[in-house]
């Protein structure tokens, strides 16, 4: 069998990391499997679905690598769609209902306050023609319900394991809404039959979902695809993270944030996982260390500090050649060489524009009152032309001439030179300032 699996949202939103993390163990899984991965755009919502938030699917999914070897959109085959309904309405499996929303409400309240399950108790299945015919003259139009067997599905989840829903404890699910709109529901039963799906992994909180999905594939004649449902992320602090998920969007981790995108991959695709939660240098390394069998049940924990310490992980180790587009986005003047003096002292992109203000333009020196005649005789012992082991030189000469060492002696030069308490090593630093430059810092002057 030829692995084949989809990942499939809605153009309705941008996509945040929940979103990706089911995308990325579905493409994980596509290719060491040597198998298909899929988009599909889920666009039956034709009122909230827009071409600026698909294309910036397609945008964010590019940007991550996740490159898809097909693509479909639902809202080109809703006749296949109608055809399915048709065939599930001659079998009796789906029949038409007419409760108002409010009705179906005050239905489920009285269900629990009699100490029963909150399920739909399927009154529509005993209207005759005439009564049907009675409703609709008031108005009414009818939404559309799938019967349910009232068994228990099972199957075996590719990475919970065992499981088993009984179908007699769920509603039978709304397929067809009273505008004649589609749900979620079947338009994905039937592109999965019809575009060839193996498997389907996603959230679990599809799990109960997914038992009855089982049974409209088997309705329309259909094996179901083998099913696997990952842990949910939540916060560093065990609470949800669904309300924040829209200010984790992919466009923002990206634009905004400057993310390194295989610091967000590795992320989401070892939290929650036995492998340690690492900076990979490339997808191929993920695909390599894939396994389903690798993922905890316990839900993953999703901490942006955590994500900032990867990205700024792979910032280190990253050459001029793999930042410098990244740079030029964002406006960030840096050359190889100051990238490279620079690069193990970065949290993310934005301190690169600090450094090259340090080093190309003007600061006020930073020096205490008991240090400016020690900065002073720096300056006469710096040489007017810098080399590599200027900085060297210089703090040798001054260690024997002042008797100063350790914090002592170098924490004054770096605060005269750079204004800053941390930083490259000054050896690398001094060169790219200059000696007309480092000369004027070290006699406090704006330089």
């Amino acid at each position: 069998m030829t692995v084949k699996v989809r990942f499939a949202p809605s153009p309705t939103g941008k996509l945040h990391v929940g979103n990706i993390r089911t995308a990325l163990l579905n493409w994980l899984f596509a290719k060491s499997q040597g198998g298909t991965f899929l988009l599909r755009i889920d666009d039956t919502d034709l009122e909230r679905s827009t071409e600026e938030f698909e294309a910036g699917i397609f945008t964010d999914m590019a940007w991550l690598g996740l490159t898809h070897d097909e693509t479909a959109k639902q809202s080109s085959r809703f006749a296949a769609y109608d055809e399915a309904a048709a065939s599930l309405k001659a079998k009796g499996l789906l029949y038409p209902c007419y409760e108002t929303a409010e009705e179906l409400d005050r239905q489920r309240k009285l269900q629990r306050a009699q100490g029963k399950p909150p399920v739909y108790n399927r009154a529509a299945l005993e209207l005759d023609d005439a009564a049907r015919a009675d409703l609709e003259g008031q108005g009414r139009q009818a939404h559309w319900r799938f019967k349910l067997s009232g068994t228990t599905v099972v199957w075996d989840d590719v990475i919970r394991g065992s499981q088993k829903i009984d179908t007699g404890s769920l509603s039978d699910p709304v397929l067809i809404r009273a505008d004649g709109t589609y749900l979620y529901t079947l338009p994905s039963v039937v592109d999965d039959i019809d575009l060839g799906m193996t498997h389907i992994v996603r959230g679990e909180d599809h799990v109960t979902n997914s038992a009855a999905q089982i049974e409209i594939f088997r309705a329309l004649d259909a094996e179901p695809p083998a099913m696997g449902h990952h842990p949910l992320l939540i916060g560093a602090d065990g609470g949800k993270l669904s309300k924040r998920l829209g200010t984790l969007s992919v466009a923002g981790l990206r634009d905004e944030e400057q993310m390194d995108p295989m610091a967000i991959l590795s992320l989401l695709a070892k939290i929650g996982t036995s492998d340690p939660v690492e900076p990979r240098p490339n997808l191929s390394q993920l695909v390599e260390e894939f396994s389903f069998g690798k993922i905890a049940r316990a839900p993953a924990r999703f901490d942006p500090a955590e994500l900032d310490s990867l990205n700024a992980k792979l910032l280190h180790e990253a050459s001029y050649t793999d930042v410098e587009a990244r740079l030029a986005q964002i406006n960030a003047t840096c050359g190889e060489a100051l990238w490279l003096a620079i690069r193990g002292n970065l949290n993310g992109l934005d301190d690169v524009a600090g450094w090259n203000d340090i080093v190309s333009g003007q600061i006020d020196p930073v020096i205490a009152a008991e240090d400016q005649e020690f900065a002073k005789a720096a300056a006469e012992l710096l040489p007017e032309t810098i080399a590599d082991d200027s900085w060297s030189d210089l703090t040798n000469a001054l260690k024997s001439e002042t008797g100063r060492k350790g914090k002592g002696l170098f924490m004054p030069l770096r605060l005269a030179l750079t204004g800053q308490k941390h930083g490259p090593d000054m050896g690398v630093i001094l060169p790219l300032l200059g000696a007309k430059k480092a000369k004027a810092r070290l006699r406090g002057k704006r330089a």
